[in-house]
């Protein structure tokens, strides 16, 4: 582990546990914005860890990024933290200037048609963003359009648009934005990296790592549960069914986990799609199992509000089929295989296990 990231998770960590608190979530919840916890996240240079430092970002890598993602998702941070990192990132390397604030991603996949046509020496957007998360708290939403025929990153300012407010079932905003010949900023194409889109790409990434994080956490709750919970005189964890179900979601919380930092340490490469697809469909996959032993082992206890998994579970079940299911990424990874075919499996499964 590099000494940034030795840094940056002890400081996410303390970060994450003084500011993330269950009022905190309770507020966010009934529409309240944490202001006071993205203030320090904006202090603490968490926002932007990605972009270079004249872009006024930290120069991370996806490496030492991967910490604060998973403590985020540890947390439960009802922030739009990650979804801020990747705008950050995208926009400015197709070379936008960065504005600074909260910002979102639009997953063009779940949209109606985007247009942009040129205004003189300005752009301007039309069209509907679907299910945009934090599009109410977001100041810029930053998209995939087309210029010339070529994908390119695009931002906009969410002030520009209709808003149409909705919530996911972890009560995170998840809003509809719908421009009508507002302005916009084109960036330089979308850089190559085996998709045409970034967006729903790095959407996938970062997903990935959060619900990593949740797991996680839900391992946590579930095994102090076990352990302090006593039926017929002990602690139900002494029970054996209990210690298999434990051990059972103990194992793809770490394949979870070890899927989401491979994906990284790939993005760093510059082509992450096979660990990204990965990842994405592990994460959903460990999400259905994690959720479903977690709430067993709580018994009906778990799932009264007065409990705090569900702040995890419910994250668990939302993110899930955002920027694409498992069953999506399943069928994305599938043919990318059988169009290198069967000779070149063995070889590229080796040496992507080995790098």
């Amino acid at each position: 582990m590099s000494e940034l990231k030795d840094i940056l998770e002890d400081s996410v960590t303390r970060l994450f546990g003084d500011m993330v608190t269950r009022d905190v979530l309770t507020d966010a919840e009934n529409g309240a914005w944490p202001d006071a916890l993205w203030a320090a996240l904006e202090e603490a240079g968490l926002t932007n860890p990605l972009s270079a430092e004249d872009l006024g970002g930290v120069g991370a890598s996806w490496d030492e990024t991967f910490v604060i993602l998973k403590a985020a998702g540890h947390s439960a941070a009802p922030v739009p933290l990650a979804e801020t990192i990747v705008a950050n990132w995208l926009a400015g390397g197709a070379g936008l200037d960065l504005p600074g604030g909260p910002m979102t991603l639009a997953d063009s996949s779940g949209s109606g048609e985007i247009d942009v046509r040129q205004d003189g020496g300005a752009w301007r957007l039309s069209g509907t963003l679907a299910m945009v998360p934090w599009g109410n708290a977001a100041e810029h939403v930053v998209l995939l359009v087309e210029k010339d025929g070529a994908p390119c990153i695009a931002m906009a300012k969410t002030a520009d648009a209709e808003l149409s407010g909705n919530r996911n079932m972890a009560r995170e905003p998840r809003d509809t934005l719908t421009f009508d010949d507002a302005p916009v900023e084109i960036g330089d194409p979308a850089s190559s990296t085996g998709t045409t889109d970034p967006i729903r790409l790095y959407g996938a990434l970062v997903r990935s790592v959060q619900m990593a994080g949740a797991v996680e956490r839900a391992v946590a709750e579930a095994v102090q549960y076990a352990q302090d919970r006593t039926q017929f005189g002990q602690p139900i964890s002494k029970f054996q069914s209990i210690q298999h179900q434990l051990a059972q979601l103990a194992a793809q919380s770490a394949q979870a986990t070890i899927a989401a930092a491979s994906a990284c340490r790939a993005a760093d490469r510059g082509d992450p799609q096979f660990e990204v697809a990965t990842a994405k469909i592990i994460a959903g996959e460990t999400a259905k199992t994690a959720t479903t032993i977690a709430h067993q082992v709580h018994g009906a206890i778990g799932f009264t509000y007065e409990h705090a998994l569900h702040f995890t579970t419910r994250r668990l079940w939302s993110w899930r089929p955002e920027f694409g299911p498992e069953s999506q990424w399943a069928e994305d990874l599938g043919r990318r295989v059988a169009a290198r075919g069967a000779d070149a499996f063995w070889p590229d499964l080796t040496q992507r296990q080995s790098s």
